[in-house]
């Protein structure tokens, strides 16, 4: 689903990430851990196709980076949905507007974009907080609210960048536990972390990135 071969992409600062080669299968949880600025955010960019390699190759659901058009994106990030640190929702709108934005950009109809959008929310436990606005919800809500909006498309891939970052012990294991749910339910999880005491004892594959160097 998910394979980098030789892949290299260096900034001008001299960070990136170097020969990386990875293979990640269908219906995987896979973290990626290391420290801040080890190049785990470009492994996800590269996987979201947002960044290509400068050198390798990468092939994400049959699409290969050497190969990709510009008219591709919508098609490939339709299977893949994103979960960010800094959660990225719009201030000015709802929860329940928030996590049906996607829909209402791939054309839904209405009666679609409420069972979907409900179901999602019920999900992940938010089905009672549908009118609130982003600043009337707690970190927990907030990462929650984050991961009903990336499985809103129904995705093959869910990429988490540091989800956990800056929520408590308490509620980063809930967040793991519902990550796990989702991947018994047959999306892969690709998920970037540097707090490994967390998630240590996780039944996953890990693959540690240190100075963008990847080992396995």
């Amino acid at each position: 689903m998910i394979t980098f071969t030789n892949v290299s992409h260096v900034y001008k600062n001299g960070n990136g990430i170097f020969d990386v080669n990875l293979h990640v299968e269908p219906g995987e949880f896979v973290y990626l851990i290391g420290p801040t600025g080890s190049g785990k955010t470009t492994i996800m960019r590269l996987i979201y196709m947002d960044l290509f390699p400068q050198k390798g190759i990468i092939i994400v659901k049959g699409y290969n980076s050497k190969k990709f058009k510009k008219r591709h994106v919508p098609k490939l990030r339709r299977d893949i949905g994103m979960i960010f640190q800094d959660y990225q929702l719009l201030e000015d709108r709802n929860l329940f507007e928030n996590v049906a934005l996607p829909l209402h950009i791939l054309g839904k109809n209405k009666t679609e974009i409420y069972n979907r959008v409900m179901a999602i929310l019920m999900e992940v436990g938010l089905d009672d907080k549908i009118k609130q606005f982003p600043n009337e919800l707690s970190g927990g809500e907030l990462q929650r609210a984050c991961i009903a909006r990336g499985l809103i498309k129904e995705p093959h891939i869910l990429l988490a960048d540091e989800p956990t970052g800056n929520l408590d012990p308490s509620t980063a294991f809930h967040l793991i536990k519902l990550l796990e749910k989702i991947n018994k339910n047959g999306t892969s999880i690709f998920m970037a972390s540097h707090n490994y005491g967390l998630i240590k004892d996780r039944p996953a594959r890990f693959i540690e990135v240190q100075n963008g160097i990847v080992r396995q």
